[in-house]
């Protein structure tokens, strides 16, 4: 018996990105995911209402140890487009959060923090 085209002998059948996103290509969250924003659980538990796929509670378990966008896309092996479309959704219901990581601008620079150990030693 022939195989279908769409199965391949070592990976199985074959489940093109989109289909994990219901052929969309945007979230409607309304926020802007950079590939460095990292990713956070909320409190708040997923219910069946929430249709929910199993990359969404990956991604969900995932947040606890706060990856980046980028991060998340590698450990699924997806595009990152893809991944954006997923977190949108996670973020509409509340189940995870994003922020944007600390800015070098707003790091103390390296001479203020040798001023300070320098007074911390002169005591």
């Amino acid at each position: 018996m022939d195989e279908p085209a769409w199965a391949e002998e070592d990976a199985g059948p074959i489940v093109r990105p989109y289909a994990l996103t219901g052929g969309r290509t945007r979230h409607d969250s309304g926020a802007v995911l950079d590939l460095i924003d990292l990713i956070a659980a909320e409190d708040a538990e997923p219910t069946a209402a929430m249709e929910l796929g199993p990359e969404h509670l990956l991604i969900r378990r995932m947040s606890v140890e706060h990856p980046s966008v980028a991060e998340v896309a590698t450990e699924l092996d997806l595009p990152v487009d893809v991944v954006r479309v997923l977190l949108g959704d996670l973020l509409r219901y509340g189940l995870i959060r994003v922020r944007k990581p600390a800015s070098v601008s707003r790091l103390p620079d390296a001479r203020l923090l040798k001023e300070v150990m320098d007074g911390l030693s002169a005591l």
